[in-house]
């Protein structure tokens, strides 16, 4: 039978924990019964530097049952990073891994289906939100929005998904070869390959505590994907400076031309809308050229992604 690893990153979820925790524990108890996975597999919290009481209920959720285990980091490094340390930190451990977040607006039932990709030989498994009508329209139109922009950057992500996975151990040790300290996982997830496939579900509501993504870190996740995962920004900025380029010949040769016709009228207006567009673009490019520069500068330093201050796991 599979050995099934559940990690959980949590942030300031003190609120919605208990329920996470007692409702994962019997989707586990139930998959044990029907022989989809075995009595050594566990529920991973991961604390990413929480604030609250979060690491203190893992704690006792440990002690109750040793199902629970927990890793806590020894700062908050984001999302991304919780996820992969849990991920990296338990993979001698398990055949399996689904990741979920800990509010479970993922719908936990589509686990049963992903095992059995799994068992049928799929190494990597995605959760799918099948439609989105819990969504308010401005969030809605902005995500199908990114992951359109995302593919046009030519960066392979899968539609509607997020970061409800199921990964095999083979999937997450090629995942540690990756060494970059600018995670997206959801585009470093399909670059391992091997077989994969996706399972539809309906996402719920957020039961108790607030989102820990607000509009600017969602704002922020967005960027670090496409400058992750692609370098076309920078050509995009250099396609349209060779427009502007071209444009400034043709004006030029356009000028002379009425220069030696005799008609020279002064258009102070167009000179002013001109050198403030093409000033706003200059900024713009070099914003652009230096945020991979400043990637670079964290990549050259080679700093740990995250450091794990506890771990606690069976006795």
């Amino acid at each position: 039978m599979t050995t099934l690893y559940i990690i959980i990153p949590c942030y300031n979820e003190e609120e919605v924990l208990s329920k996470t925790a007692s409702t994962l524990l019997k989707k586990c108890e139930q998959l044990e019964k029907s022989g989809k996975i075995d009595s050594d597999s566990r529920i991973i919290f991961v604390d990413d530097g929480s604030t609250d009481s979060t690491w203190k209920k893992i704690q006792g959720y440990h002690r109750i049952n040793k199902k629970f285990g927990g890793i806590k980091l020894s700062r908050n490094r984001g999302h991304q990073n919780a996820l992969l340390c849990g991920l990296l930190t338990m993979k001698e451990h398990a055949d399996a891994f689904i990741s979920i977040d800990a509010d479970l607006q993922d719908d936990i039932n589509a686990i049963d289906e992903m095992l059995d990709k799994f068992q049928g030989g799929c190494d990597v498994v995605y959760g799918v939100r099948s439609e989105r009508k819990t969504d308010t329209f401005f969030k809605r139109f902005t995500a199908e929005s990114y992951y359109k922009i995302l593919e046009k950057m030519g960066a392979k992500v899968i539609f509607n998904h997020a970061d409800f996975r199921l990964m095999s151990r083979r999937a997450v040790e090629c995942l540690s070869m990756f060494k970059e300290r600018n995670i997206f996982l959801r585009g470093l997830v399909p670059m391992i390959g091997f077989k994969s496939d996706i399972v539809t579900y309906k996402r719920s509501e957020r039961e108790a505590g607030e989102s820990k993504y607000p509009l600017r870190k969602m704002l922020a996740l967005a960027w670090e994907g496409i400058t992750s995962l692609s370098i076309r920004p920078i050509r995009i900025v250099t396609t349209v400076g060779a427009l502007i380029f071209a444009l400034s010949i043709a004006m030029l040769i356009y000028s002379i031309v009425r220069y030696c016709s005799g008609d020279t009228v002064s258009d102070w207006a167009s000179l002013a809308v001109s050198i403030w567009a093409i000033g706003g673009l200059q900024l713009l490019a070099i914003g652009v050229v230096g945020e991979y520069v400043g990637k670079l500068y964290l990549e050259a330093k080679s700093r740990p992604r995250f450091i794990v201050d506890e771990v606690i796991l069976d006795d």
